[in-house]
């Protein structure tokens, strides 16, 4: 078997590991250069809204936790 110093081998590896790490960063610069971040509005969540409730003999039978909070308007 060779001595991989001797025979020139570790100068392939070198170049071998060198072109994958440029690679990687050319990559990483591309990634981060196109990708457009953004910017979502924030959803308020009311927990104080004055919602009034029909005195009906179906309603009265509601959690009294569940007319407290208020659905939104979108489903995520």
């Amino acid at each position: 078997m060779e001595n991989p110093f001797e025979s020139g081998h570790i100068k392939n590896y070198v170049l071998l590991y060198g072109s994958v790490v440029v690679i990687m960063v050319l990559f990483f610069i591309a990634s981060t250069l196109f990708n457009d971040i953004e910017i979502k509005e924030k959803k308020v969540f009311e927990t104080n809204s004055s919602i009034s409730i029909k005195e009906d003999k179906r309603e009265k039978s509601l959690d009294t936790n569940s007319t407290r909070f208020k659905l939104m308007n979108k489903a995520y």
